[in-house]
């Protein structure tokens, strides 16, 4: 079985904790930290965009038309 590889290749700059904690988690899972960064990706939620566009305008608030509150 051939293995796909990556289209782009990715540098992530991380503080010293966040290396340690990946380092840390990588040694009690026996995982490459490659695939702990996919899976965790792969895990993130992306809204529609068009939904995302339509949210945005829902929630402008046009500055001088309310009423002032104090």
């Amino acid at each position: 079985m051939k293995k796909k590889w990556a289209v782009k290749r990715l540098t992530v700059n991380l503080t010293t904790e966040e290396m340690k904690k990946l380092e840390q988690y990588c040694t009690l899972t026996g995982r490459p930290a490659t695939d702990v960064i996919r899976e965790l990706l792969r895990s993130l939620e992306v809204e529609n965009t068009e939904n995302s566009e339509m949210r945005k305008a829902d929630s402008t608030i046009t500055v001088g038309s309310g009423s002032k509150s104090q």
